[in-house]
């Protein structure tokens, strides 16, 4: 009892289990929120959504592929296309100077060459841009000048003939590349090469142009023979006698005649079958 009278109150009794064992201590369950049953479900199907991404992507890939080779198969069957074959017919060195300065000499010259273009197709067109022709020294790749050459429709079945001059007019040049190259008599190699875009018409259908490179090798050109000082050979007047008449003392004397000609521009008749390169350009690379 406590103070006041009141009895005092009594903890409850512990409960048993019946069987005499310890008593049962009473436990507050620990709270455990669940998850939303809508969010639950939304993290299971991501994996399977992006699954199902990646798999129609690669279906849908490799059937773009498999249509476009069989159209390519189809195309190649029906129109057997062949890239068009160009031949080095002569190449002539008519001018050449290189001057004999130590530090940067300068290169005056001028190569004429002659190509003949076949189309081998018997349905496809290919059209041409203009040409940039340019040649070079096979041993260093000194440059020896450039050209350009007009655009044009090769037809199907035909030759066309290509002409150009390269030349190069006081180019500074590598002295040491120069001098082991370049020779002043008798003949050394240069290379040939002719830039440009080409597409192909078929029909009414005409392709996006692609870049292409012609070069030309194993060339051997001749450096034109320097002439010789002139001869002058006077020819007189025969005398009728030893000493001459006052009239033919009086008479001006017959002009000097120039009996020996200037040899002609070495010339080198060539027939070199040139490569013929797809140029594709990737951002700032050319391959």
């Amino acid at each position: 009892m406590s103070s006041n009278g009141k009895p005092t109150p009594q903890p409850p009794a512990a409960t048993s289990n019946g069987a005499g064992g310890p008593p049962k201590m009473y436990q507050r369950p620990i709270y455990r929120p669940q998850q939303a049953p809508a969010k639950r479900r939304r993290g299971r199907s991501c994996p399977f959504s992006c699954c199902c991404c990646f798999f129609w992507t690669v279906l849908i890939v490799l059937l773009l592929a498999f249509i476009v080779a069989v159209a390519g198969g189809a195309f190649y069957l029906f129109y057997r296309p062949h890239r068009p074959a160009f031949t080095l017919s002569v190449a002539r060195v008519t001018k050449l100077s290189l001057s004999s300065s130590a530090t940067v000499p300068a290169l005056t010259d001028s190569i004429d060459v002659t190509l003949t273009a076949k189309n081998p197709n018997k349905k496809l067109v290919y059209l041409y841009d203009d040409f940039t022709v340019t040649a070079a020294t096979a041993a260093n790749a000194v440059p020896l000048g450039e050209a350009s050459v007009p655009g044009f429709a090769h037809e199907a079945g035909n030759i066309t003939v290509i002409k150009a001059t390269v030349s190069a007019s006081a180019l500074g040049v590598d002295p040491t590349a120069a001098s082991s190259d370049i020779k002043k008599s008798g003949d050394f190699s240069i290379t040939l090469d002719l830039e440009t875009k080409a597409g192909v018409k078929v029909g009414g259908l005409k392709t996006k142009k692609i870049g292409i490179q012609v070069h030309c090798d194993g060339i051997k050109v001749a450096v034109p023979a320097t002439p010789p000082a002139p001869a002058k050979k006077k020819k007189l007047a025969k005398a009728a006698a030893d000493a001459p008449s006052p009239a033919a003392v009086d008479a001006p004397s017959p002009a000097a005649v120039d009996d020996a000609p200037s040899p002609p521009a070495a010339a080198t008749t060539v027939a070199r079958v040139c490569q013929v390169r797809i140029r594709v350009k990737i951002w700032k690379w050319t391959f």
